[in-house]
């Protein structure tokens, strides 16, 4: 495990206070963004690459409500619904015709599957568990940053490392 150990933490925090509302939520938008493309790093390179549609659909979106910033990454695209099961696997189950309807399977058509299941395969949670510092130290960066030379403040005493 990484602990991260982010100095002059406080003085970002008051430089962010200082800022109207609206700018201190796009720099924490565009902090959290820049430490979630740290983890789609690990996330795509760990997604399923038949067709390669499940990594190049992983998309990193920012929100910002009831005073709340959160950053995501997300699976869109053609195989976006499919990320869940990727991700946890399936139990094996019955895929049913609907009513009065028919499943082709192979060169027949039959009223039922059985689905043996499908092992999870996990890419999404284990990209957060290997990136998370990485992501925290980048989100930081971004802010020291950006409120340097978009803001002008003085950030040359906030130190940011992680240590293993």
């Amino acid at each position: 495990m990484t602990d991260i150990h982010v100095t002059g933490l406080k003085e970002l925090n008051e430089f962010l206070t200082l800022l109207p509302q609206k700018v201190a939520k796009n720099v924490l938008r565009g902090a959290l963004r820049s430490g979630m493309k740290e983890v789609a790093v690990d996330a795509k390179a760990g997604a399923a690459v038949a067709s390669g549609l499940m990594r190049d659909g992983l998309k990193i979106s920012t929100n910002s409500k009831g005073g709340k910033v959160t950053a995501s990454l997300k699976a869109k695209g053609k195989h976006g619904p499919l990320a869940h099961l990727i991700e946890f696997g399936t139990a094996a189950h019955r895929i049913k015709a609907k009513d009065g309807g028919a499943l082709k399977f192979g060169a027949g058509m039959v009223q039922h599957v059985d689905h043996p299941g499908a092992m999870a395969k996990p890419f999404l949670r284990t990209a957060l568990d290997a990136r998370a510092s990485d992501a925290v130290v980048a989100a930081a960066e971004y802010m020291k940053e950006r409120l340097s030379s978009k803001h002008g403040l003085d950030t040359s005493d906030v130190e940011i490392e992680a240590q293993a």
